[in-house]
C-alpha cells in the first residue's frame, strides 16, 4: 500500500487525530492535582480550558486557506510542534499567564490537526465522505479512551508536571512523524466553469471559493443548524453530573453513563456517516435531529426515574448527537467542494 493510497492517508490522519484527543478530553484529570500543587483557584485553572476551546475553534476558518498553500506535510508538522510544546509547557507553567499561553498554543495546534485531517478525508474519499469524516471525527471523540488509564497512572505515580511533559512530547513527536507521510490527492483537470456563482442551482456542481460560499444561503442555514444541534449535546455534557446529583441518582449510574457515552459518541460519528452515504446527507440529518430531540426529552422525563434509565437515555443522546461531526463536514464537501 503506497503513500498515495487513500486508506494509508486516512490511517495517517487518524493517528494524528487520536494524538490531539487528550488535549481536550484528558484535561479534567489534571485540574485537581494542579490546584493542589499550585494553590490556584479552580475557576482560574478552568479559564485555561475556555481559552483552549476558543483557540481550537475560532482559528479554524483560516486553516483551510493555509493548508492549501503550505500543504499537509508542513502544516501538520507545525501543528505537531504547537501541540507537543504547548501541552508539555503547561506542566512547566509557574503562573496563570504562562498556563494560558501554553494551553492556547496547544489549542491552535489541535485546530490545525483537526481541520486538516477532516479536510484530507473529504479530499481522498469523494464518494464516501460520510464514512471517512465519521472515522476521523471518531478518532478525536474516542481516541482519549486509549490513554486515560495511562495518564491517570502517570499523574498518580509521577505527578502532573511530569505527565504533561511526557505525554506532550510523545503526542507532538507522533504528529510530526505522521505529518511526513501526509499528501493531498492529485488535482483533477479543472472543467470550464461559469465566472460567478450566486445561485442555488450551482450547489454541488463545482468547487466554491470562500467568497462564493459566503454568498449562498445554504452556508448560513448549515451554520445555524450546526450551532443549534451542537448546543443540546454540549449542555448535557456540562450538566450530566449536576442532574444526576439533583435527582438523587447513585454515583454508579453516573459512572456507567460517563463510561458508555463516549463510546456511543464515537460510534455515532462512524455509523451515521456511513448511513448518510446511503440514505443521503439531508435525509440522515432529518432522522437524527428528530431522534436527538426525542432523546433530550427522554433524559428529562425518564432519566430521573432510575439510574438505569438515566444511563440509557444519556447514551441515546450521545448516539444521536455525535453524528454532527461527520455529517456537517461531509455536507459542506457535497455542497461547496473540497478544494
Amino acid at each position: 500500500m503506497g503513500i498515495n493510497n487513500r486508506w494509508f492517508q486516512l490511517v495517517a490522519s487518524l493517528i494524528a487525530m487520536i494524538m490531539i484527543a487528550n488535549l481536550q478530553y484528558a484535561w479534567t484529570l489534571f485540574v485537581e492535582p494542579m490546584r493542589s500543587a499550585t494553590g490556584w483557584q479552580r475557576s482560574d485553572i478552568q479559564a485555561a480550558f475556555a481559552l483552549f476551546v476558543l483557540c481550537q475553534t475560532w482559528v479554524q476558518p483560516l486553516n483551510g486557506w493555509l493548508v492549501d498553500r503550505l500543504g499537509p506535510r508542513w502544516f501538520i508538522t507545525a501543528a505537531g510542534a504547537l501541540c507537543g510544546l504547548g501541552w508539555a509547557g503547561i506542566g512547566q507553567a509557574g503562573s496563570l499567564p504562562m498556563l494560558y499561553v501554553a494551553y492556547c498554543a496547544a489549542g491552535i495546534g489541535a485546530a490545525f490537526v483537526y481541520s486538516c485531517s477532516i479536510g484530507s478525508a473529504l479530499k481522498w474519499f469523494t464518494q464516501r465522505r460520510g464514512l471517512a469524516a465519521g472515522i476521523m471525527a471518531a478518532g478525536f471523540g474516542g481516541g482519549t479512551a486509549l490513554f486515560i488509564p495511562v495518564i491517570a497512572w502517570l499523574i498518580e505515580s509521577r505527578g502532573y508536571q511530569s505527565t504533561f511533559l511526557a505525554t506532550g512530547l510523545f503526542q507532538g513527536l507522533v504528529i510530526v512523524i505522521v505529518a511526513q507521510f501526509l499528501r493531498h490527492p492529485p488535482r483533477r483537470p479543472a472543467l470550464a466553469q461559469k465566472p460567478a456563482v450566486r445561485h442555488a442551482e450551482h450547489i454541488g456542481r463545482r468547487q466554491f471559493t470562500t467568497l462564493e460560499m459566503l454568498r449562498t444561503p445554504q452556508f448560513y442555514w448549515t451554520y445555524l443548524a450546526f450551532t443549534l444541534m451542537s448546543t443540546g449535546g454540549l449542555l448535557v455534557t456540562a450538566n450530566a453530573g449536576p442532574m444526576a446529583r439533583s435527582w438523587g441518582l447513585s454515583v454508579g449510574a453516573l459512572t456507567i453513563a460517563a463510561t458508555l457515552s463516549p463510546i456511543a459518541n464515537g460510534g455515532a460519528r462512524v455509523f451515521w456517516g456511513w448511513a448518510s452515504d446511503r440514505l443521503g446527507r439531508e435525509n440522515t440529518m432529518v432522522l437524527t435531529f428528530t431522534l436527538q430531540a426525542v432523546c433530550l426529552c427522554a433524559v428529562v422525563m425518564l432519566g430521573q426515574l432510575s439510574g438505569a434509565l438515566f444511563a440509557a437515555t444519556l447514551v441515546a443522546v450521545y448516539f444521536t448527537w455525535g453524528q454532527i461531526y461527520s455529517l456537517f463536514p461531509s455536507l459542506s464537501g457535497d455542497y461547496f467542494g473540497t478544494h
